[in-house]
């Protein structure tokens, strides 16, 4: 109890105090930030020179002919000819199946057929027949597994 008041209740006036003092201040002088200010700095005249020779190097950096892209479609990306293979035979042959392939061949056989026919890695009009040629695949590898083990 500090002069007969609860601690609260002076922690309440005192706060109350505050607001009242900060509602005295007009608004402008609550915003200026006092420290150093700016006259001191000089403006650079040499800024202009700068920007401009970043400018010389950027278009030395450039080539000196520049091929103007005629607007229209671009020719359109021909199918590779292993995406055609679609039977399981042509499939089986592409991924070179044996009869003594262990799990980590027939593991290593998968990734290296998915690196070069992944979908995503085609063009948008062959991800079809790339995605048929993965699902022949991963079965011809799965079955190739279960029949190991």
């Amino acid at each position: 109890m500090l002069f007969g008041k609860s601690l609260f209740q002076s922690v309440v006036e005192r706060l109350a105090e505050e607001a009242e003092e900060v509602d005295d201040v007009p608004v402008g002088a609550g915003y200026r930030v006092s420290g150093l200010s700016s006259g001191f700095v000089a403006e650079s005249v040499a800024s202009t020179h700068a920007e401009s020779f970043r400018l010389d190097a950027y278009l030395a950096m450039m080539p000196e002919t520049v091929t103007q892209q005629t607007p229209g479609r671009a020719a359109a990306p021909a199918m590779p000819k292993h995406l055609a293979r679609l039977t399981i035979e042509e499939i089986a042959e592409d991924l070179d199946l044996r009869a003594d392939d262990n799990r980590e061949t027939l593991t290593e056989k998968r990734r290296a057929f998915a690196r070069l026919n992944h979908p995503d890695g085609q063009p948008a009009p062959f991800r079809g027949p790339a995605t048929t040629r993965m699902k022949i695949a991963n079965l011809l590898v799965d079955e190739a597994i279960r029949t190991l083990g």
